[in-house]
C-alpha cells in the first residue's frame, strides 16, 4: 500500500500522528494509498518553520520572486502528463479534463509572473510643502490555503501562486481525498528556486484545519468547498482575527430564450452539466427555457445528447465524457437526490439510476440524469447536487426566469442563450450573481480578472485571482516624508535657518 507524506521544508516527509485516510481509485473503488492526517503539533510545527522563511522571501525583491513563477510555467509544462495522469488517477476525471484543470492553474501562475507591475504602490510629490507620500504593498506573513478535492491543482494554484508571488509564506492544507498532486506542485516550485520552508503541504482533517485557523502566526485563510464549511471557517478565521476569503457552493441557471441557436445551447448544457462528472462549482445544473415551445423543443435536443455521453475510466482513452465521482459517499448522495426528485414529482426523461459499468461494477459512476418539468420546491432544485444531473425548470416568461436565479440562495455563475443583444444586456446588469455568460455556458474569468461569486456562494471581500489576488495577500502602507532643508554653512546643516 503506497503511503503519502507532507511535504515540509522542501521535502517529501512521513506524518507522525499514527493516523491516515484512505485515497480511492474511483474507477474501481478500491484503496490506492493512505494519506496522513497531521496532528495540531505537527501542522504547528509546519507553521512555525514557514515563519521562520518567509522574512527572506518577503525581502526577495519581486522581479526574483516573479521568476521563481516563470521557472515554475516551464516546469509544468515539462512535466504536463505526468501531473494530469496522477491527477486523473486519485480524482477520476478524464485525462483532457485534468490537463485543463492544470492549464487554468497555470495561466494563474503566468499573471503572477507580472507581480512587479501589480505590487507597485503610489507616490504623490510634494503632498504639502516638503511633504512627499508614498504607499507601498506589503506581504501578509504566513497564509493558509484549504482546498477542494474537485480541482486538485488548479484551486491550490489560484491561491499559492498570488500568495508566494506577494512574498508570503504559504501552509496548504488539500484535499485528503486526492492530495498526490499538491504534493508533486510543491516538489516543483522547490525546482524552480522557491526556497525551503515558503510552501508547506500539510495533509490533514479537522484537526489540522482548527490549528490553522487558530494559530495567531496565521494571517490570512483562503477556501473553496461546500458553503456550510465555508461559513464555519471564514467565522473562525474572522473571530480570530485574520483576513479570509471563502468560497462556497452554487446552482448555476441557464436561462434559453425563445430565439437562441437550440442546437448551441443543448451542447453547451451537456458540456457544462455533465462534464467532470458534474463536481464543478460552476456546473451548470439548471436549464430554465422561457415558454412551453421553447423547452419541448430544448429537450428534444437534449435528450439524445444525453444519451450518447460516454462513461468510463480515464484509461479509456480521451473520448470519454466524463469518470467516476470521487467517493462511494457522494455517488450514494447523488442517487439519493436524483430519487428524491422522482418522489417529489419531477419527470425524469433520462433515467440512469441502474448504470454499472462492466468491469467496474465497484466504481464511483454515475450514470448521466436529465430532468424535466423541475419546479424550485423540490430537494433537485434548491440543493447543489455536485453530480451528473440537469434539471429543466419551464419559465413562463423572461421576467420569470430571470426571477428564478436572483431568488436562489447561491450567486456563482449564471449564462443566458439568446440572439437579442436587448435581453443580453438587461440580464448581464440586473442579475445577482458573481460571473455572468452571454451564450457562454461556463463563465470562468481568465487570470488577469477575478472569480467570485455572490450571496452565499462567496464569504469575504476580494476574489481569486486577478488584481484582487494581490489585494488579498498584501498590506497597503502608506508613508508621509518630510526631508527639511537647511543653511549650508562650513559644510554643515544650520539648522537653526529651519526655525
Amino acid at each position: 500500500m503506497n503511503e503519502l507524506t507532507h511535504f515540509l521544508n522542501g521535502a517529501m516527509t512521513n506524518g507522525t500522528s499514527g493516523r491516515f485516510s484512505d485515497v480511492f481509485n474511483p474507477a474501481t473503488g478500491e484503496v490506492q494509498s493512505k494519506c496522513p492526517m497531521a496532528s495540531a503539533a505537527e501542522t504547528t510545527a509546519a507553521i512555525e518553520d514557514a515563519a521562520a522563511a518567509q522574512p527572506a522571501w518577503g525581502a526577495r525583491n519581486p522581479q526574483r520572486r516573479a521568476r521563481v513563477m516563470m521557472a515554475m510555467v516551464g516546469l509544468m509544462n515539462r512535466d504536463m502528463d505526468k501531473l494530469a495522469e496522477a491527477l486523473s488517477r486519485e480524482h477520476g476525471k478524464t485525462i483532457p479534463d485534468a490537463k485543463g484543470d492544470l492549464q487554468r492553474g497555470l495561466e494563474v501562475i503566468e499573471y503572477c509572473i507580472g507581480a512587479p507591475q501589480m505590487l507597485k504602490g503610489d507616490y504623490t510629490d510634494d503632498a504639502g510643502p516638503g511633504i512627499d507620500m508614498y504607499s507601498m504593498r506589503q506581504p501578509l506573513g504566513v497564509v493558509a490555503s484549504i482546498m477542494p478535492f474537485n480541482f486538485p491543482a488548479m484551486m491550490p494554484l489560484w491561491h499559492v501562486g498570488p500568495a508566494l508571488a506577494c512574498g508570503n509564506a504559504v501552509v496548504l492544507k488539500p484535499s485528503e481525498r486526492d492530495p498526490s498532486v499538491p504534493l508533486m506542485l510543491a516538489e516543483l516550485f522547490i525546482e524552480a528556486g522557491l526556497p525551503k520552508g515558503v510552501f508547506q503541504v500539510v495533509n490533514g482533517d479537522k484537526e489540522a484545519v482548527d490549528t490553522l485557523l487558530d494559530s495567531e502566526i496565521i494571517q490570512g485563510v483562503s477556501f473553496v468547498g461546500s458553503t456550510p464549511i465555508a461559513q464555519y471557517i471564514y467565522s473562525r478565521a474572522t473571530a480570530n482575527g485574520k483576513r479570509a476569503q471563502c468560497f462556497g457552493g452554487a446552482k448555476n441557471h441557464m436561462i434559453v430564450m425563445p430565439d437562441a441557436d437550440m442546437d448551441q445551447a443543448a451542447d453547451a448544457l451537456v458540456g457544462a452539466g455533465f462534464g467532470a462528472a458534474g463536481e464543478r462549482c460552476m456546473a451548470v445544473s439548471v436549464a430554465v427555457p422561457v415558454g412551453e415551445e421553447t423547452a419541448d423543443r430544448l429537450i428534444e435536443k437534449l435528450v439524445p445528447r444525453v444519451e450518447k455521453l460516454r462513461v468510463a475510466p480515464y484509461t479509456d482513452g480521451d473520448d470519454v465524457d466524463y469518470g467516476p465521482v470521487v467517493t462511494r459517499e457522494a455517488k450514494e448522495r447523488i442517487l439519493g437526490l436524483i430519487q428524491s426528485g422522482v418522489d417529489q414529482g419531477a419527470d425524469l426523461v433520462v433515467d440512469n439510476r441502474n448504470f454499472s459499468l462492466q468491469g467496474y461494477e465497484d466504481g464511483f459512476f454515475v450514470g448521466p440524469h436529465l430532468f424535466d418539468r423541475v419546479t424550485p420546491d423540490m430537494d433537485i432544485y434548491k440543493t447543489e447536487i455536485f453530480g451528473p444531473v440537469l434539471s429543466c425548470v419551464r419559465a413562463g416568461s423572461y421576467e420569470e426566469a430571470i426571477g428564478l436565479a436572483m431568488d436562489h440562495e447561491y450567486g456563482n455563475g449564471t449564462a443566458i442563450y439568446t440572439r437579442d443583444g436587448d435581453t443580453a444586456r438587461d440580464f448581464a446588469h440586473r442579475i445577482n450573481i458573481g460571473m455572468v455568460g452571454i451564450n457562454v455556458p461556463i463563465p470562468v474569468p481568465l487570470a488577469y480578472h477575478t472569480f467570485g461569486g455572490w450571496k452565499k456562494s462567496m464569504f469575504g471581500d476580494l476574489n481569486q485571482h486577478g488584481p484582487d489576488s494581490f489585494k488579498f495577500y498584501t498590506r497597503t502602507k502608506t508613508v508621509t516624508s518630510r526631508w527639511p532643508s537647511g543653511i549650508k554653512e562650513g559644510g554643515e546643516f544650520n539648522f537653526k535657518a529651519m526655525d
